[in-house]
């Protein structure tokens, strides 16, 4: 059975994308959780202790499948959609595919700056941190624009009720997107917030959510806004 190796629920961005995939897509495998410390990043810390033996990239989340260890979102996606092709894990429309393959490389590769700034955290309450960032920050209100510039577009286009019709891997590449607009309570258009909301009753989505509300685990190196939970 395929093995996935995830962090936090609460904070890991990266592990909430191939396990809300694999789950709302209904492929079985195995949870692996290796909890962030407040050193984790550390080489000598537990978490790398854990991960760097079966990952030299020493990060998660990666895949586990019999020998092949694959470390990349991306390349995990990419991996799944071959594997079972009968889940159409990306649109089966050329054109679609393509635009749901390059919506997920502008989100692998860009939005640097939400991302830096308004980092996931599913459990707090960080609106009055989302003003001020939009305050103050140009690139956060600049890739906030483009974000609803790039939903909009395809969900106009798509006719929804997700980014390219059907659920597909880019609607679970943005679901950790999704989550940060609500923690950070980004102000959005109705179009996007309704999407949002549909985002997070996907079955799969709500699971990661409700496990990431029960951990009760405060990483002081994800929480740039909080001393305490």
């Amino acid at each position: 059975m395929l093995k996935l190796y995830i962090g936090n629920k609460n904070y890991s961005s990266w592990s909430m994308r191939p396990w809300v995939l694999l789950t709302q897509a209904g492929i079985a495998f195995e949870e692996v959780q290796v909890r962030f410390g407040d050193d984790f990043s550390d080489p000598g810390s537990q978490f790398k202790k854990t991960v760097l033996p079966l990952n030299p990239a020493g990060t998660v989340p990666f895949l586990v499948d019999g020998e092949l260890v694959i470390s990349d979102t991306l390349a995990i996606a990419e991996y799944l959609a071959e594997s079972f092709s009968d889940k159409a894990l990306w649109p089966v429309d050329k054109a679609r595919r393509a635009q749901a393959r390059s919506a997920c490389a502008e989100m692998h590769g860009g939005f640097r700056a939400i991302r830096n700034h308004c980092g996931m955290n599913i459990e707090a309450d960080l609106a009055l941190q989302g003003q001020l960032l939009l305050r103050d920050h140009a690139d956060v209100r600049n890739e906030l624009a483009r974000l609803v510039q790039l939903w909009g577009g395809l969900l106009a286009q798509h006719g929804g009720p997700m980014l390219l019709g059907d659920f597909s891997i880019a609607d679970a590449y943005f679901a950790p997107m999704a989550s940060r607009l609500k923690t950070y309570a980004l102000p959005v258009p109705p179009a996007i917030a309704a999407y949002v909301e549909r985002v997070h009753a996907l079955p799969a989505v709500e699971a990661w959510t409700e496990a990431a509300l029960a951990e009760h685990a405060f990483v002081l190196e994800d929480e740039p806004y909080r001393l305490r939970s």
